[in-house]
């Protein structure tokens, strides 16, 4: 019989009533009634209810407890006269007869018991506390879970796990590296790796076929709400003879299997998920990370300006900008305000207005005024406008304007409450640029990734405008969260040179930086793809949590830092000594 306990806080019941049973736990809420004290004992498992009679000699010692104590009690398993349905426990309570004080608590920084609005840092700072709240708990528990049953589909389709290295070479394409300096090799450093990249395609090259790994990756980046700064996991995977569809169909198998089992009854969408091209991802809904439960789509009204009669919109069309078109269903009848407000927003983007036309009755208002019937009527007929129907058009510079317009997609979808609701839309956004444009410099540069394989391989990188240029990358997004990219890999010695060398790279830099992999590829290497969705969004998606910190056991604060261990930190003189290692610091 083990020492603490008999049972667990979450497994008594009706079938236990007249047994002497141990439990142990914290003290997570007391109710004193005078003669009676209630004590709630929460575990891992759940909470029970014990009983302290004031006749008892142990009734002073609780009430001198204070909440998250740690403790031991022995008792009666009887029948509650209240019971909770609410509870697994909720049928009965303990009379208690032994009490054992394992640790007593300290006045305590924030509750336990209940959700509270404690500032953020308060909470990461205390985070074994925070960690005992039942939703951050849970959160990490479905984490877990969610864990364990990635790895069993992946396995179930012929994937073996591999743990590839966490110190490796610097890399100069991505987010910022983790640097670790060589003791033993004074001036040199490791990077931590961003993702396994090159280690996954030089398994694909020593003949494993078929890997996978629940990858730890590390990116020096600033934290976002669905961004983790420092460090994240991913459901890492690569396969041998593998084309682009090879790759889709294990990964909508895998994640859609998790979706549907842990979507607590949402809709998903089935496989094969819908396909977009970047291209048009960006036109239809002015992102690459659609968010497909709003219906809205935007539309180039371009070409019914130029001549129109509005002569704004006439004269940035003639001046080679474009412009953009969303039907509002069933909005003509909303106030001017409604209007004002968008525009107001168009000005606060920098976007300098919009313009609207709402089909009512009597009469068509906003821009309508500018044209006759007839022009209307193309207008009416050439992005589908029903009557009732109101459109908002936005112009500008293509680049800019798409973006600006997916905003005012997703706004436009809120305020007239057309978001699809309890669903998971997933998609997959392929056809990626495989180069493009430094604004700043003009310079080519790798839009993705740059072990891509461009379409068209040699042929393309010799003869297309490299911005022309497509590549065999893909991202799978969920609700307007990217939750994994990949690509079809690059496996020819002379195609990655002469990628490299478009973006700026000599074949110094792809030996020096790339050495280990590029010198694998000329000893045979297989066709190979591969993909990698995020653990860290797929839990916080399964649990509608906004911020990604609450599905993370142990995360650093949005400065990076963790406030628990109190990393980063100093280190002593002599530890930067043996690491080869001076410090210049601003005075400040």
């Amino acid at each position: 019989m083990n020492e603490y306990r008999t049972h667990t806080c979450g497994e008594l019941g009706r079938q236990n009533i007249g047994e002497i049973v141990r439990i142990a736990g914290w003290i997570h809420r007391k109710r004193n009634l005078g003669n009676l004290c209630f004590v709630d004992l929460r575990d891992h498992y759940g909470i029970t209810q014990c009983v302290f009679d004031s006749a008892s000699p142990l009734f002073e010692q609780i009430q001198n407890l204070r909440v998250e104590s740690v403790v031991g009690v022995v008792g009666e398993v009887i029948l509650r006269e209240s019971i909770n349905q609410n509870m697994k426990t909720g049928e009965i309570e303990i009379k208690v007869q032994k009490l054992t004080v394992h640790s007593e608590a300290d006045m305590l920084p924030f509750q336990v018991s209940f959700e509270d609005d404690s500032p953020e840092e308060l909470r990461l700072k205390y985070r074994f506390l925070d960690l005992r709240k039942e939703r951050i708990h849970n959160n990490i528990i479905l984490r877990s879970k969610v864990i364990k049953r990635m790895r069993e589909l992946m396995m179930e389709q012929g994937f073996t796990e591999y743990q590839t290295p966490i110190l490796t070479a610097s890399s100069p394409e991505g987010a910022r590296d983790f640097l670790v300096p060589s003791r033993i090799n004074p001036g040199k450093f490791y990077a931590l790796p961003q993702a396994p990249q090159q280690f996954k395609q030089l398994l694909m090259v020593s003949g494993f076929d078929k890997y996978f790994q629940i990858a730890p990756c590390f990116r020096d980046e600033d934290p976002r709400a669905d961004r983790s700064p420092g460090e994240f996991y991913q459901l890492d995977m690569e396969m041998s003879f593998a084309t682009q569809e090879d790759v889709f169909k294990v990964i909508e198998h895998t994640m859609g299997s998790v979706f549907e089992e842990f979507s607590n009854g949402r809709k998903v969408s089935k496989a094969p998920f819908e396909r977009i091209p970047f291209k048009e991802a960006m036109l239809k809904y002015g992102s690459d990370k659609p968010d497909l439960r709003n219906p809205l789509v935007i539309q180039d009204a371009t070409s019914l300006f130029g001549a129109s009669g509005f002569g704004l919109y006439d004269q940035k069309v003639q001046d080679g900008e474009k412009v953009r078109a969303i039907v509002a269903p069933k909005a003509a009848e909303k106030p001017r305000s409604f209007f004002d407000k968008f525009d107001a927003f168009a000005k606060e983007s920098g976007m300098g207005g919009m313009a609207y036309i709402a089909f009512c009755e009597p009469a068509p208002k906003g821009l309508a005024r500018f044209f006759d019937e007839a022009k209307l009527q193309e207008i009416k007929n050439f992005l589908n406008i029903s009557q009732g129907d109101a459109v908002l058009f936005m112009a500008g510079k293509e680049k800019v304007l798409n973006k600006f317009a997916g905003l005012v997609r997703n706004k436009l979808g809120h305020e007239l409450d057309l978001f699809e609701k309890d669903s998971f839309r997933i998609c997959w956004i392929v056809d990626f640029p495989f180069y493009e444009e430094n604004e700043e410099t003009g310079a080519v540069e790798f839009s993705h990734n740059p072990f891509s394989m461009p379409q068209g391989g040699m042929d393309a990188l010799l003869h297309q405008n490299p911005l022309d240029i497509l590549a065999y990358q893909y991202d799978m997004v969920c609700n307007g969260v990217e939750l994994a990219s990949g690509a079809v890999r690059n496996h020819k010695p002379e195609i990655m040179y002469k990628a490299f060398e478009i973006a700026g790279y000599g074949h110094d830099v792809v030996d020096n930086k790339f050495g280990g992999m590029i010198n694998a590829f000329h000893y045979g290497a297989p066709p190979h793809a591969g993909c990698a969705p995020g653990v860290d969004r797929t839990v916080m998606l399964l649990l509608d949590e906004p911020i990604i910190r609450d599905v993370i056991i142990f995360p650093l604060n949005g400065k990076a830092q963790d406030l628990l261990m109190q990393a980063p930190n100093v280190v002593t003189d002599e530890q930067l000594k043996e690491l080869h290692i001076k410090l210049d610091l601003d005075k400040e």
